[in-house]
């Protein structure tokens, strides 16, 4: 792959803080080149406080054609965009960027369609299920949106952030599809359960919610890729739930970024 690096090859970012524990670069960059593409993606550690001034600079270089966002960017990237899709703009989130035809960026959220469609691929589809998602940050406020638009019958949110679960519910509540209320750690009374937080990612954490009341007809996801299995999704298992992991997502996801960067 490295070897047809040339100063014709079209760069991409992946910008987070931190960020050595992404593994999209590699798969993003195969991506490009199975689509015909010369143009790789790399790794971007930069800090909140250098956020905008990073974005700035990037964007003087004209052989950058986009930037994936990954935590905790997801927010403020969205004030660095001239246009978003309507998603994006609801959800004042966004984890991919590309350039308008002036120079400017464009911004979308796939992160809640990449699950629902993780989800999907898992026999899960999320229609007509009671859902309960903890988290409502970038990726959980994307999902909470996607299950919303997928038709789940109900949805529960639950996030320690008392103001930022509030706003988000009363968001999703305004667009009327499904009741949306708050949440708790207890997933009883729920056919699907989503962790949506970091909570996982090192071994000294708790579990995002409890799992000693998780019985064996419930799915079970996670948007963390590193460790591969959580030990939120290890304990869903072990009670006979369906399972998806952040890398079934992520997969998904990354077909979607890919297709926005190339402008389909």
């Amino acid at each position: 792959m490295t070897e047809s690096l040339s100063g014709a090859t079209r760069l991409h970012y992946i910008v987070g803080d931190p960020i050595a524990q992404v593994k999209s670069p590699a798969g993003v960059t195969q991506a490009f080149a199975d689509h015909g593409r010369d143009a790789v993606c790399v790794p971007a550690h930069v800090s909140p406080a250098h956020l905008a001034d990073w974005v700035r600079g990037a964007s003087l270089a004209q052989n950058v054609d986009g930037i994936i966002v990954t935590v905790p960017h997801k927010f403020a990237c969205t004030d660095l965009c001239a246009t978003t899709s309507d998603r994006a703009a609801f959800l004042h989130t966004v984890n991919t960027l590309r350039r308008n035809a002036d120079g400017s960026w464009h911004g979308d959220m796939f992160d809640g369609l990449g699950f629902v469609a993780a989800m999907q691929d898992k026999g899960c589809p999320p229609a007509g299920k009671k859902a309960l998602l903890v988290g409502a940050g970038g990726a959980g406020s994307a999902i909470a949106h996607a299950l919303v638009m997928a038709g789940v019958s109900e949805l529960a949110i639950f996030d320690p952030d008392t103001q930022r679960r509030a706003s988000l519910v009363d968001r999703l509540a305004s667009l009327k599809p499904c009741p949306v209320t708050h949440g708790s750690a207890d997933p009883t009374g729920f056919d699907t359960v989503v962790n949506a937080t970091p909570v996982g990612m090192k071994e000294s954490d708790p579990y995002p919610l409890d799992v000693t009341k998780l019985e064996p007809h419930m799915f079970c996801g996670c948007v963390i890729t590193a460790p591969a299995i959580t030990p939120f999704i290890a304990a869903a298992r072990a009670k006979g739930c369906n399972t998806m992991t952040g890398a079934d997502m992520f997969a998904r996801v990354r077909d979607l970024m890919v297709d926005f960067l190339l402008g389909k």
